[in-house]
């Protein structure tokens, strides 16, 4: 990329959270170092950030996620508190403001309120602020149960966000390198693809579901997200969120993870 870029960056519960529930301080201060860094360099950050439930479990020094959905919106409720409070601790640890934005699929499907929802992330980025956002898991219920009837997930909604944003890249931080022709876990001759032009049905095939106990998203969901960013023309990759430099390689224009091509970058020859 060249001159000022708007990017978008999703992390997930198994970036967030160590295996057993508690919150893993050291990468999100590297995440936010990171995105300070890429917003200090002269680019526009929209973080979408998984984790409420996660860190509201270990808030309440809970063993596993709870399987009622009113457990889980009041462990939602407790660790939107403590996540914003870790993200503003971060962040202002190198000079960078943030702000909250909760979201639900019904906002971004209202006319009026998608509208202010643009006009807010615009002020924001404007202002020099890194929004926040997430799913408003305290009253929607899609990412806690089984039903899609809203996001369902964060990495749909990193790309809803991107697309409401105009952005010009979305970043997934996974628990992985990128997309692999083959599960990875049970599979370790499975081959890493560094780039999609298109989502082919032998592509969408070797997809599978999630791989944390805390978290909800999986590589399918994940696919679900290129769709959307590739049919709306912007680029999105997926790499490991161990290492959130990437992010910083990803910005400059290297190739790192799995890259997905917009269709208007690909008409414009990138």
């Amino acid at each position: 990329m060249s001159g000022m870029a708007r990017i978008v960056v999703k992390v997930g519960t198994s970036t967030l959270t160590h295996s057993g529930g508690g919150m893993n301080f050291k990468n999100m201060d590297r995440l936010a170092r990171t995105l300070a860094d890429v917003h200090n360099a002269g680019n526009e950050v929209v973080l979408v950030s998984s984790g409420a439930i996660g860190c509201g479990c270990g808030k309440l020094k809970l063993a596993q996620r709870p399987t009622d959905i009113a457990a889980k919106q009041a462990a939602a409720a407790v660790g939107q508190c403590e996540l914003m409070h870790l993200y503003d601790k971060f962040f202002g640890e190198y000079g960078v403001t943030t702000g909250q934005i909760l979201l639900t699929r019904e906002d971004c499907n209202h006319p009026e309120i998608k509208e202010n929802l643009v006009n807010t992330f615009t002020a924001l980025l404007h202002l020099g602020v890194i929004p926040v956002v997430n799913e408003n898991d305290s009253v929607s219920y899609a990412e806690i149960s089984a039903d899609h009837a809203t996001f369902g997930e964060n990495d749909t909604l990193s790309a809803v966000v991107a697309g409401l944003c105009g952005a010009d890249l979305l970043v997934l931080l996974s628990d992985i390198d990128g997309l692999y022709d083959d599960d990875p876990h049970r599979n370790p001759d499975a081959h890493l693809i560094d780039e999609v032009c298109e989502l082919t049905p032998a592509l969408l095939a070797s997809a599978h579901g999630a791989g944390t106990g805390f978290g909800t998203g999986g590589m399918v969901t994940k696919l679900t997200a290129a769709r959307i960013a590739m049919e709306q023309g912007f680029d999105m990759a997926i790499t490991n969120g161990a290492e959130p430099e990437n992010i910083n390689f990803l910005v400059k224009g290297g190739r790192i993870g799995t890259i997905f091509r917009g269709k208007k970058a690909r008409h414009d020859g990138a």
